[in-house]
């Protein structure tokens, strides 16, 4: 079952070209969670780093929710992502490699109700690279339109 809130960030996949996804979950106050189910999140030059061995979501802009009076939240505060330390330790290894970024890829709320985000581990694509996944998305495009 697909969840009924899910929030993507279509300019990471046309920027980054995804090796490996990984589903992690959020470390949130009331305000974001409200805010998220009213889809108000952006995904605008957001990325993750390690700290202390921890991973950050950094950049990532919750709007304020406006019903919460005393109790709001900073929009762009960095927010932990909770993963087994054998992810965590696997995913660092790999971001030593050159090239390679945590990119948020999309936010969803499950059936439990819980806010969860989808990371993956990408590498950035040339122009060259750009141009080619556009004209395959015209291609496809025009295949259906055909079909």
């Amino acid at each position: 079952m697909t969840p009924k809130i899910y929030i993507k960030n279509k300019p990471a996949t046309f920027e980054f070209a995804i090796e490996d996804k990984l589903v992690a979950g959020m470390v949130l106050t009331g305000s974001e969670i409200k805010s998220i189910r009213e889809s108000r999140v952006s995904f605008n030059d957001s990325y993750c780093l390690f700290n202390d061995g921890e991973l950050f979501v950094k950049s990532l802009y919750i709007s304020e929710y406006k019903h919460a009076g005393y109790a709001q939240h900073n929009p762009t505060r960095e927010r932990k992502l909770l993963l087994n330390k054998k992810e965590l330790k696997k995913w660092f290894a790999k971001i030593k490699e050159k090239g390679l970024t945590i990119v948020p890829l999309a936010i969803f709320v499950n059936d439990k109700g819980f806010a969860k985000i989808e990371i993956g581990l990408g590498r950035g694509k040339k122009l060259h690279d750009k141009r080619e996944t556009i004209k395959n998305r015209d291609l496809d495009r025009d295949l259906k339109r055909f079909i």
